[in-house]
């Protein structure tokens, strides 16, 4: 397991790393694979603030916690992964196995539209511009495991490769709790 401990104005006492070491042992039963794990804590005026992003076994989790103590804003974090950990096991226990795929990576751009009338160009139509440019990896998954994933990697919309009808689908959050699926 690979841990990396970093502080924003503060210093890592060697109590609170040796708690945070103890803390994360219990994820190498969870995982098979190489598990990353970078906790980021902090202090802003009076606030302790512990941030804990789990990656393992192609899965991203993060969590966050604000209090007013560092071991216990480290040790609530801690419990949300744990809890996203299990909601995530329970949810692949219910599938049946099936055969890997290769993962397919497409391009994800996000583009600058200028709403300036000066911005047209000599045929009269807007100029876009490509101001973040970002290669994602397409992962084979059902609506459910893509739903899993926007919620653990808490992103506004997921693009999966839906595995039951063998296209990329985008799968986004209602502000109601539920979810929009867009399936060209």
């Amino acid at each position: 397991m690979n841990v990396t401990v970093s502080g924003k104005h503060m210093d890592i006492t060697d109590g609170l790393r040796d708690h945070i070491d103890g803390g994360l042992e219990r994820f190498t039963e969870h995982f098979d694979n190489t598990i990353d794990v970078n906790v980021i804590l902090g202090i802003e005026k009076h606030r302790h603030i512990a941030e804990i992003n789990l990656h393992a076994n192609g899965m991203h989790i993060n969590a966050k916690n604000i209090s007013g103590d560092m071991y216990s804003s480290f040790d609530t974090a801690l419990s949300k992964i744990n809890k996203q950990i299990r909601k995530h096991k329970a949810r692949i226990n219910r599938h049946q196995p099936r055969t890997a795929r290769e993962a397919r990576e497409y391009e994800h751009l996000v583009i600058d539209v200028p709403f300036q009338s000066d911005e047209h160009e000599s045929n009269g139509e807007l100029q876009h511009r490509v101001v973040q440019r970002k290669n994602v990896e397409i992962r084979n998954l059902t609506i459910e495991e893509a739903a899993m994933q926007l919620d653990l990697l808490h992103l506004p919309f997921y693009v999966f490769h839906n595995h039951v009808t063998d296209r990329i689908n985008v799968i986004s959050h209602h502000g109601d709790g539920t979810y929009a699926l867009i399936d060209p």
